[in-house]
């Protein structure tokens, strides 16, 4: 799935040309946008999950801007409202506030400070839905699905598996590191009728060097000193199932050529035997580099390979299936908060980001990881690279609103202080300290206007 960005704009006023001057000025910021007289009829059209957000007068006949938020909050508490209120009203927006809506903005307003509330809200409205889009995704998805995901690539990578899952020819699988290797074979084994017999996994690389042999094919009683009875090896342990050899290009020559004998046919020699053992098994090996250049560079038998590579399986790393993604990580996560006992936090602005933006080189290993940590709440966007935003809360749109006034009042009067104390009714050493908190210079705006 693709993270949504929401483009719709409900909007509902009671004056007509008010009305349609917001609504052209809303569409050439390339918003779909739906105008209406009043909240009745916009609550016709106006269901959960709509993907946008409301901007509403106050004041209206019929159902206020406060009714109209009690209807919404009801449908969806997660539908943004942004108030359109006059100087006199601050009081009831702030009250609309506390109950739900999002901002406000007071008439006359600079389209500005309006346009900065929408594209926020809009990003908001767009992490509710993907919240809930992946729970969605995440509980239809089939818990037996090896490989989640809906892109070309990893569908095809799908579809084979299912072709050749009761086929008997090996199979070479390559991939990046943490790309899924091994559950791509567990899915070829899990799928087809061995899957009733051992699935073997043998990681080449963490193989002792001097037991390889012992490990591998077993040994008799006496077969070395120390070896005091039977083992059977991992080869032998997969009779009737899969051996998984993970990482092949690490196993030595010596021991490759050993194993080459097994893959042609299907028969071991344990140490200190009597004679071979025929063994009924489906090889699939893995490698995260391309077999063929390691053999040209004398890394790897030849003959070896063509053995193995009866078919070839490549695994995308994430970089070339990023829609797959955030169903990946929301699958992760609940694993996760699962194991910790918790419970799955909603995904924030920061990890939508970093979902989108991050190549993800260690592939489903990391994402795993990252996941992880973020049900864990530990602050894994630091390694990363990412950065949370602060919320924008109630205190801040106070901020943010009393800063659009009073640069509004500077605006209107040029900068006269006598003027604006007088229109905002509010002592000169109050608006002094305003202007120093904001960062506003009257003298700014006198030269301004009067250039203006």
């Amino acid at each position: 799935m693709n993270f949504s960005r929401p483009r719709c704009v409900t909007l509902i006023d009671d004056d007509d040309d008010f009305r349609g001057a917001l609504l052209e000025r809303l569409q050439l910021e390339d918003l779909e946008v739906q105008a209406f007289a009043s909240a009745e009829a916009a609550l016709k059209v106006l269901g959960a999950d709509y993907p946008g957000v409301v901007v509403s007068d106050l004041r209206m006949p019929g159902m206020d801007g406060r009714g109209l938020l009690a209807r919404l909050q009801a449908l969806d508490e997660g539908l943004p409202v942004v108030m359109i209120t006059g100087h006199g009203d601050i009081a009831d927006a702030v009250d609309a506030l506390h109950n739900g809506a999002y901002d406000f903005v007071a008439k006359p307003f600079d389209f500005g400070r309006l346009a900065d509330s929408l594209n926020r809200a809009l990003e908001k409205r767009g992490l509710v839905l993907d919240n809930r889009a992946l729970a969605a995704e995440v509980g239809r998805a089939s818990p037996d699905l090896p490989l989640l995901g809906s892109s070309p690539a990893i569908a095809r990578l799908r579809s084979v598996i299912e072709q050749v899952a009761d086929a008997g020819m090996d199979v070479l699988i390559e991939g990046e590191t943490g790309v899924g290797k091994e559950v791509v074979a567990r899915a070829l084994h899990n799928s087809g009728r061995r899957r009733v017999h051992p699935f073997v996994a043998v990681n080449c690389g963490a193989l002792p060097a001097g037991l390889i042999e012992s490990e591998m094919f077993g040994h008799e009683p006496g077969a070395f000193p120390g070896a005091v009875k039977r083992r059977v090896g991992l080869i032998e342990q997969s009779h009737r199932g899969t051996l998984f050899l993970d990482e092949i290009e690490s196993m030595p020559i010596p021991a490759q050529v050993a194993l080459l004998r097994v893959v042609e046919e299907r028969e071991i020699q344990p140490l200190g035997g009597s004679g071979p053992r025929q063994l009924d098994l489906r090889i699939l090996a893995s490698s995260k580099i391309d077999l063929k250049l390691a053999v040209e560079r004398g890394q790897f038998r030849e003959d070896l390979y063509y053995r193995l590579n009866v078919l070839k399986l490549r695994v995308p790393p994430l970089r070339e299936r990023r829609e797959d993604v955030p169903l990946l990580f929301a699958h992760f996560l609940t694993r996760a908060s699962g194991e910790h006992q918790r419970t799955p936090p909603p995904m924030s602005t920061a990890v939508r980001r970093t979902l989108m933006e991050h190549d993800w080189p260690g592939n489903v290993r990391e994402l795993a990881h990252f996941a992880d940590q973020v049900a864990l709440d530990i602050d894994a966007l630091v390694a990363i690279g990412s950065r949370e935003e602060p919320a924008s809360g109630l205190v801040d749109r106070l901020e943010r609103f009393e800063k659009a006034v009073l640069e509004e009042a500077l605006h209107r009067h040029a900068g006269d202080i006598v003027a604006i104390t007088d229109a905002l009714r509010l002592p000169r050493k109050t608006l002094y300290d305003k202007f120093r908190r904001h960062g506003l210079r009257p003298g700014d705006f006198r030269a301004r206007d009067a250039a203006g």
